[in-house]
C-alpha cells in the first residue's frame, strides 16, 4: 500500500503557485472543475473521447489528458502527465467504477485529495456498516441469504453501480423469481448475485446528507442535501395498479438524477451529529480519518426515525444539485459556494498555510 510518506514525497517537489485539480471527466467533474476555477486553480481532465462535447459546451477544463478507458489513469505515462502538471486529482464515484481499489491503493502515485484508505471502506459493505455501527447510527437489518428474507428487502450488488440493477424481494421464492428475471433482461449476471447485499427495505423518503469534514477548520460542516429520481421505480405510480398487475412489472433503481432537498429543522441536530459522529469514527478505523466531502445516504420514515443504509467517503453527484444554490451553504458561507468550491477552499487554504500534506494522500 502506497504510504503518506510517499504521496508526501511527491507533493514536496510540487511547484505549490501552480497547484492544479484534476479528476476523471463523469460523474461530478463540473461541479469540481467549477469549483477549483472559482478559488483561482487550473483544471485538469482525464478524458474519453466519446464524453468530450461535455466539456466543450461546459468550458471548465485547461488541461486534457485523453484516454481510451478511465481505468488507464493508472498507467505511468498518464500518472506522469498528471504529476508534471501538479496535478491533485479529486476522487468521485466514477474511480470505483472504473478503477480497481487495489491499484489506487498500490500503484497510483499522484496527490488525491481525500484519504484514499477510506475508499476502501466505502467498497466493502461489512467494513461500513461496522463503521456506521460504531458511529451509533440507526441501520436496516441484514439477511445474509435468500432464504434469510422475512420481509421486504432490497438486493444491492457491490461498487458505483447508480443503483442498476437492484430489485425487491418479500420471500426465497420472490427473490429467485426476480433474480433470473434480471439476469434474463440483462440487468445482472450470475456473478453478480456473488457479491449480492440483502438489506431490509425500508419504507419512507430517501435522504443524501452531504458534509464536509475540514482538517484546516477541525469541522464537519453540511452543505447540502438532496434525493434521487430513479428510473423506473419513481414513474411506475403513473400506471394504474391494474395494469401494473397485468404487466408484471419488477421495477429498477437506476438513478437518472437528483433533487435538491430541504429538511425540517427539527430533525438538523440529529443529522448534524450522525455527521460528527460518523468523522470521529473515521479518526479510528482510518486515521486522520474523512478529509473533505462524504455523503450518509438515508431513508426518513414517518416516524421521523432515520436509517442510514450507506455511507460515501468522496464526493456524491447529489452534491451537483447545490451548485451555486445550496441552502446549507449559504446559511455558513453566504452566496457561491458548494461542494466543488469547497474542496477548493481548502486546498487553497491549506496551501496559505503550509499545510498542503494534511490534505492529500
Amino acid at each position: 500500500m502506497i504510504g503518506k510518506e510517499e504521496i508526501g514525497s511527491i507533493i514536496e517537489k510540487y511547484d505549490k503557485s501552480k497547484i492544479s485539480i484534476g479528476t476523471i471527466g463523469s460523474h461530478s467533474a463540473l461541479n469540481i472543475f467549477k469549483g477549483a476555477r472559482e478559488e483561482g486553480f487550473k483544471t485538469v481532465c482525464v478524458l474519453t473521447k466519446d464524453r468530450e462535447i461535455v466539456y466543450r459546451k461546459f468550458p471548465l477544463v485547461d488541461e486534457t489528458v485523453y484516454v481510451d478507458s478511465f481505468s488507464e489513469i493508472v498507467e505511468d505515462k498518464v500518472q506522469e502527465k498528471l504529476r508534471k502538471l501538479n496535478t491533485i486529482l479529486v476522487p468521485h464515484g466514477s474511480f470505483n467504477a472504473y478503477v480497481s481499489m487495489e491499484a489506487l491503493l498500490n500503484d497510483f502515485f499522484v496527490p488525491m485529495f481525500g484519504n484514499r484508505n477510506l475508499l476502501r471502506w466505502e467498497i466493502d459493505r461489512e467494513m461500513q456498516r461496522s463503521w456506521l455501527q460504531r458511529a451509533g447510527l440507526t441501520l436496516p437489518k441484514i439477511y445474509n441469504s435468500p432464504e434469510e428474507i422475512d420481509c421486504l428487502a432490497i438486493a444491492k450488488f457491490p461498487g458505483a453501480r447508480g443503483g442498476k440493477g437492484y430489485f425487491l424481494a418479500d420471500s426465497p421464492k420472490s427473490f429467485r423469481k426476480k433474480a433470473k428475471e434480471m439476469i434474463r433482461r440483462g440487468h445482472l449476471s450470475k456473478e453478480d448475485l456473488k457479491g449480492m447485499h440483502l438489506q431490509q427495505y425500508v419504507l419512507g423518503v430517501n435522504a443524501y446528507f452531504q458534509y464536509f469534514s475540514s482538517v484546516i477548520e477541525d469541522d464537519v460542516e453540511l452543505l447540502g442535501m438532496d434525493k434521487r429520481y430513479e428510473s423506473n421505480v419513481d414513474t411506475i405510480g403513473r400506471i394504474p395498479a391494474s395494469e401494473q398487475l397485468q404487466l408484471d412489472l419488477n421495477p429498477t433503481y437506476t438513478i437518472v438524477g437528483n433533487i435538491p432537498l430541504t429538511l425540517r429543522e427539527s430533525l438538523l441536530p440529529e443529522v448534524l451529529e450522525m455527521g460528527d459522529n460518523v468523522a470521529k469514527v473515521s479518526k479510528e478505523i482510518a486515521p486522520p480519518g474523512i478529509v473533505g466531502p462524504f455523503c450518509l445516504e438515508t431513508i426518513i420514515t414517518d416516524t421521523m426515525e432515520i436509517f442510514t443504509f450507506e455511507i460515501s467517503a468522496r464526493i456524491v453527484a447529489g452534491s451537483n444539485v447545490g451548485i451555486g444554490t445550496s441552502p446549507y451553504a449559504y446559511l455558513k458561507y453566504g452566496e457561491g459556494m458548494y461542494m466543488g468550491r469547497r474542496i477548493a477552499k481548502e486546498i487553497r487554504d491549506a496551501i496559505n498555510k503550509n499545510q498542503l500534506e494534511k490534505v492529500v494522500y
